[in-house]
């Protein structure tokens, strides 16, 4: 009878120590990231959006301690992205690059998704448009840009991101503004744009200045005007169109956000990431070289901010529909 008592206090003892061991190993395996993090780019390689994420990944990777894979997926000014991330199983595991055409495309029913479809981390980076031409342009200003366009309706071609993506809408708020009629021409992201643009096969993009920085600072491009409320410190010498007289403030915005249903755990662990991420002097300095605007907005502001726009744009694409 002791011998069996014995037996069976070992045996007690046997499964006491394989259930904290599993219990253990449970916990492991639930600790977030334990795996790589696929971040989705909703726009080409090269554009503004693409560079920003890659810098924010690379940042990233130390708070992380798992790599950081960028994806770009593009099409339909961003929607093919966007609306990949938007259904990613909500575990962390599926970052999407968030940009404006969250706001834009929803109200030109181009996009299967809203702004409620996901969760924000956080705003990263804002940066207005700019009417850019090729450096031997016959145009050396706004006005004189305009008032060929406004003598020749429709020739003037304008490269876009993509129909109904921020370029394109800031082509038709300058048109408004300008009473003017573009032929706009687009194509899947900034960068083949810009491409297009020094090929010479359009007169103009209306993209960020950051996107033709390094085209203007070799000479092929320049830039005649920024839709901005005040001029860029990366460009002191380019007015605003408001200086020329056009009432045109309008740009992209960029940020991180994953599913909806995305748990708090999981979230607090991305925003601690990224938000230190945003911190590390690779990537302030990165931004900074490449003239690229640092702008953060915590989850609660990002959601009041995207809300604003949906509005705004709602408003704008009525008359583009």
């Amino acid at each position: 009878m002791k011998r069996l008592t014995k037996r069976l206090g070992s045996v007690v003892l046997i499964v006491a120590m394989v259930t904290i061991m599993l219990a253990g190993c449970a916990k492991e395996e639930a600790k977030f990231p334990n795996g790589p993090i696929t971040m989705i780019v909703p726009f080409s390689a090269g554009g503004g959006t693409d560079i920003v994420t890659r810098a924010v990944a690379d940042a990233a990777k130390n708070s992380l301690e798992q790599p950081l894979v960028v994806v770009n997926k593009t099409g339909a000014g961003g929607a093919v992205g966007m609306g990949e991330g938007a259904n990613a199983k909500p575990d962390g595991y599926t970052v999407t690059t968030i940009c404006v055409e969250l706001t834009t495309l929803p109200p030109q029913d181009l996009a299967p998704f809203t702004s409620d479809d996901f969760r924000p981390i956080m705003q990263i980076n804002a940066e207005p448009a700019a009417i850019t031409v090729a450096a031997d342009a016959p145009w050396d200003t706004v006005e004189e840009f305009l008032a060929y366009a406004k003598e020749n309706p429709g020739k003037v071609q304008i490269g876009n991101s993509g129909v109904g993506a921020i370029w394109h809408l800031a082509a038709v708020a300058i048109e408004k503004a300008a009473d003017v009629k573009f032929n706009h021409i687009p194509y899947e992201g900034a960068a083949p744009a810009v491409a297009a643009i020094l090929g010479g096969h359009i007169e103009a993009v209306t993209v960020s200045p950051a996107e033709v920085a390094s085209q203007v600072e070799a000479g092929q491009l320049k830039i005649l005007g920024v839709a901005d409320n005040e001029r860029l410190n990366s460009f002191p010498d380019v007015p605003t169109l408001k200086e020329s007289g056009y009432d045109v403030a309008i740009g992209t915005w960029r940020g991180l956000a994953v599913p909806k249903d995305t748990p708090d755990d999981v979230m607090n662990v991305l925003k601690e990431a990224f938000g230190q991420a945003v911190k590390e002097e690779s990537f302030t300095s990165f931004m900074a070289n490449s003239g690229l605007t640092i702008a953060i907005l915590d989850e609660a502001q990002y959601r009041e901010k995207m809300n604003s726009e949906n509005k705004f744009f709602k408003d704008l694409v009525a008359d583009i529909k």
